[in-house]
C-alpha cells in the first residue's frame, strides 16, 4: 500500500506541475517556451523523489486509510505544502524563473493529487456501508451525547461489520450542538426532545455516552428514557474515555444504582463482618431476595449460629439447603 502511494504521489507531482505550465500556454503545448520546459524537466524527477522521502518522514505514508480522519487530512495538507514551497524555492534558485501561475495551478493540483487516493478508500466504505444500512433491518440507535464518547461509539457502531445497528440522531444538552450533525448524524436537541425523537426516528435502542454526566442528570435522563419502552444501555464511567476503552462492547445496561440520583454508600463491610463474627444472628424475611442474601454473607463469616425464620416456608427451607 505504501509503495503504491509513493508511486501515485511521484506521478501526482509531474503531473501538477506539468499541468500547471499546459494551462499557461492556453493548454498548447508547442506554446510553451523550451526554456520552462527544460526547468522543468531538469528538476521535476529529482524533486519528486525528494518529496517523496518528506512524506515518508511526515508520516503519510503509514496511517490506516481505512481509518482516515481530520489528522492524516491535515498531515497531508501539510506535507503538500511544505513539498510545494519547496519546489518553488529550489527551481526558482536552481534552474531559473517560472511563471507564477506554474507554481499556484501546480500547488493546488498537486494537494487534491495527494488527498484523493488516501481518502477515496474511506469514502468507498463509507458508501458502501451506508447503502447496507439501508437495507438491513437492524436497530436504531439513539445515542445520547455528543461529545468524544458519543462520536466513539458512533464511529464503533459503523465500523463493526457484525452489527447491523444504525445511528439515527443524536441528543445533548448544549444548544450550540444543535441542529448540527456528526458524520451526517443530525443532533437533535436536548433531553426534552427524547420523546418525540424515539417516535420520530423509530428508535430501538436508546445509549448513553455521558461518562462525566453526576449521577442525578443521569436519574433524571434514565426516568425519560423509561418512558420510551427502548433498550437503554450507558458506559460505566469517565475512566473508560480516558482508558480509551469507549465502544459498544463496554456499555452496561442500566442498573437500580443509576436511578438513586446519588453515588451509592460504600459500608465499612469488615466492621459489619467482625461484629456478627461468633454470635447468634437472626434473619427476619430470610427466605425472600434481600434477606437470602443476608444469610449468604452472614453464613460466609463465621457466626455461632444463623436463625432464618419467614412466612413462607417454601423459601426459608430453599436457603437452608443451598446453606
Amino acid at each position: 500500500m505504501a509503495l503504491c502511494l509513493m508511486l501515485a504521489d511521484i506521478f501526482s507531482i509531474h503531473f501538477a506541475y506539468f499541468s500547471g505550465l499546459w494551462i499557461r500556454f492556453d493548454c498548447v503545448y508547442s506554446q510553451i517556451p523550451s526554456a520552462y520546459l527544460q526547468n522543468y524537466a531538469h528538476f521535476i524527477t529529482l524533486f519528486s523523489l525528494g518529496a517523496v522521502v518528506l512524506f515518508w518522514f511526515m508520516r503519510m505514508y503509514r496511517g490506516m486509510w481505512r481509518y482516515a480522519s481530520y489528522q492524516e487530512l491535515i498531515r497531508t495538507v501539510s506535507g503538500s505544502l511544505a513539498a510545494s514551497l519547496l519546489h518553488s524555492f529550489l527551481i526558482t534558485r536552481l534552474c531559473g524563473v517560472m511563471p507564477l501561475s506554474y507554481h499556484l495551478w501546480g500547488a493546488g493540483v498537486q494537494l487534491g493529487l495527494l488527498v484523493v487516493p488516501r481518502f477515496a478508500y474511506r469514502f468507498l466504505l463509507f458508501v458502501r456501508s451506508a447503502r447496507k444500512l439501508s437495507h438491513d433491518n437492524g436497530s436504531r440507535v439513539m445515542i445520547i451525547g455528543a461529545g468524544q464518547s458519543g462520536q466513539l461509539i458512533l464511529r464503533d457502531i459503523n465500523a463493526a461489520r457484525e452489527l447491523h445497528d444504525r445511528v439515527v440522531c443524536f441528543i445533548d444538552d448544549n444548544p450550540n450542538k444543535w441542529n448540527r450533525f456528526v458524520e451526517n448524524v443530525p443532533i437533535v436537541g436536548g433531553r426534552d426532545e427524547i420523546l418525540s425523537s424515539v417516535e420520530k426516528y423509530h428508535v430501538d435502542k436508546i445509549y448513553l455516552a455521558i461518562p462525566s454526566a453526576t449521577a442525578a442528570e443521569k436519574r433524571d435522563i434514565i426516568h425519560i428514557c423509561n418512558e420510551t419502552g427502548c433498550q437503554i444501555k450507558q458506559l460505566p464511567g469517565i475512566y473508560q474515555l480516558v482508558l480509551g476503552e469507549v465502544s459498544v462492547s463496554a456499555m452496561r445496561d442500566v442498573a437500580i444504582e443509576d436511578l438513586l440520583g446519588r453515588e451509592p454508600i460504600k459500608a465499612d463491610m469488615k466492621e459489619v463482618f467482625d461484629f456478627i463474627h461468633g454470635r447468634t444472628v437472626l434473619v427476619t424475611g430470610g427466605g425472600g431476595s434481600i434477606g437470602s442474601e443476608l444469610c449468604r454473607q452472614i453464613a460466609a463469616h463465621n457466626p455461632k449460629q444463623l436463625i432464618i425464620f419467614d412466612v413462607y416456608e417454601n423459601n426459608a427451607y430453599a436457603i437452608q439447603l443451598e446453606l
